[in-house]
């Protein structure tokens, strides 16, 4: 099994085992050992079903403003628990590459290999949910043909992704890549470079 499949399988089980509660305050399992890069995996998906269904949540119209403001300081909370797994998956393929010597005419790819792996486990999220469309009794045929047509796509889309992704870590392996791990430095969460925030300290 290639990586990214490994990452597929991954990703299908820890949206499976959101959906068990469906609940974004359900506590996470661990069914991988802790020091696994299935378990870094596990809690990435994790993280962008939950804030899927927070997304949801605070679309809904009728939503009290209190606990709008309370959901979306949540949702800033996850984004930043997203930027910094993703970062951590970086920071294991760094470590797992770091042998490798990238030939003289190496040249760096558009994105690192976790935040092409960050829209494949979105991308498992999203087929989940459209596949749940697909079956809907309560929605029409027109309704469930469209959405198994978005579905197919999602899939086409895995499954180029996918293949990409595993080209990009073969071609890093073998030298012909190389990476690097860049750090977001969202300043907006950072109280020393937002300026609503540190002029609330003045």
């Amino acid at each position: 099994m290639s990586f990214a499949q490994n990452c597929n399988v991954v990703f299908d089980r820890a949206t499976a085992d959101y959906h068990i509660t469906d609940n974004i305050d359900a506590t996470r399992p661990h069914p991988y050992p802790s020091d696994s890069i299935e378990e870094i995996l596990y809690g990435k998906n994790w993280i962008d079903v939950a804030q899927w269904h927070m997304e949801d949540l605070i679309r809904d119209p009728q939503i009290e403003p209190a606990d709008a403001v309370v959901l979306k300081r949540r949702i800033d909370a996850s984004n930043q628990d997203r930027t910094d797994m993703v970062e951590a998956i970086d920071t294991w393929f760094r470590d797992k590459y770091s042998h490798v010597t990238p030939h003289p005419d190496a040249t760096i790819n558009t994105e690192s290999p976790a935040w092409a792996i960050d829209r494949l486990s979105i991308l498992a999220v999203k087929i989940y949910h459209m596949r749940a469309e697909t079956i809907r009794e309560d929605a029409s045929e027109a309704h469930r043909a469209k959405c198994a047509a978005k579905l197919d796509v999602l899939l086409e889309q895995r499954s180029d992704l996918s293949q990409a992704i595993d080209t990009l870590l073969d071609d890093i392996a073998s030298g012909k890549k190389y990476m690097k791990v860049y750090r977001q430095m969202k300043m907006y969460n950072d109280a020393e470079t937002n300026p609503v925030l540190y002029a609330k300290k003045k």
